[in-house]
């Protein structure tokens, strides 16, 4: 099986029993969140090696966290504890119709200090996907440092390097930053993952094939258009000539949390190009393993496993 490397912030994730506004809600159930957890939870579910980079604060959300990922198998070498801030937390509200109330405590957090020579220390050597969002970009510019470096070198082993944007403007400070940053690390990249809203928010069009253009011209081998239920647009440049492709959403017939879906989007993009799918098959995983996500409370929790996945496709 393949192996991929990631890096990112993981928080406790306080979501709200009841709906309603985050100030009026009452009592909250303890999970854990994070784009790249998300990640590295759904590839480890199917099967392939992953190590995830962070640091976490040594008090007790640090190490529920810390035993989480030990619980789950994922690869924790270069993770660590810092003492001198703490691990970062969110509340979450519940909606069953729209995208839930977020609130985040993370500034100053543990993750949001991690050293800029950590990125020097990581083997790369075995490693056949590099994974990075936009979340951990966002959080100040010795995040992005870290990751800008972490890219650079697998550039130059020929990693293949997946980038979905995950915009998050509260963390950016300006739209015009984010847009630069986002786009500036997207071009590195070898495939790009927006939905088509971001893409918009990014390239200035709500079109795929112009959000692609955009990309494909910056030198992109590839770019998946998240759509949601409508499912996914992909491009591919071959030869001066772009190829594009579309796979269908499943729809289901409720939807509990949306919350997460993107990154479980990615696990498909991912683990597809680690076993060699055919871009047919990598986007029915993908697709599935999203609408598998939001049929759930939590972030990651309903993250299959390969049976799972293959029973949700087969039975759909």
């Amino acid at each position: 099986m393949g192996k991929v490397v990631t890096v990112g912030e993981p928080m406790a994730l306080f979501v709200a029993n009841e709906e309603g506004p985050l100030d009026s809600v009452k009592t909250f159930t303890k999970y854990i969140a994070g784009a790249e957890i998300n990640v590295s939870v759904g590839v480890n579910r199917l099967e392939h090696e992953i190590e995830y980079v962070t640091q976490l604060g040594k008090d007790p959300f640090g190490k529920y966290i810390a035993r989480f990922l030990e619980e789950e198998g994922i690869g924790t070498t270069y993770s660590r504890f810092y003492e001198g801030a703490p691990t970062g937390f969110q509340l979450k509200g519940k909606d069953t119709e729209n995208d839930p109330e977020v609130f985040y405590f993370r500034k100053n957090s543990a993750a949001s200090m991690i050293p800029y020579d950590l990125s020097e220390e990581i083997n790369l050597d075995d490693v056949d996907v590099l994974h990075v969002s936009g979340v951990f970009l966002a959080v100040n510019d010795e995040t992005y440092r870290f990751a800008q470096n972490l890219v650079k070198r697998a550039k130059a082993k020929g990693i293949t390097i997946v980038f979905d944007p995950n915009l998050r403007p509260v963390l950016w400070g300006s739209t015009e930053k984010m847009v630069k940053g986002i786009n500036e690390m997207a071009f590195q990249a070898d495939y790009v993952l927006p939905g088509i809203g971001e893409g918009e928010i990014l390239t200035g069009s709500r079109e795929p094939d112009a959000i692609a253009d955009f990309y494909l011209a910056q030198g992109v081998k590839g770019i998946i258009i998240k759509d949601g239920p409508k499912g996914c647009y992909a491009y591919s440049s071959e030869q001066g000539s772009t190829q594009k492709t579309t796979a269908a959403g499943f729809k289901l017939e409720q939807l509990v949390d949306t919350v997460g879906a993107g990154d479980g989007f990615a696990v498909g993009v991912v683990t597809g190009l680690i076993e060699g799918l055919s871009l047919e098959r990598i986007l029915e995983r993908a697709n599935a393993i999203g609408a598998i996500q939001v049929s759930h409370i939590s972030d990651n929790e309903g993250l299959p496993t390969r049976q799972e996945l293959a029973d949700f496709i087969a039975n759909y």
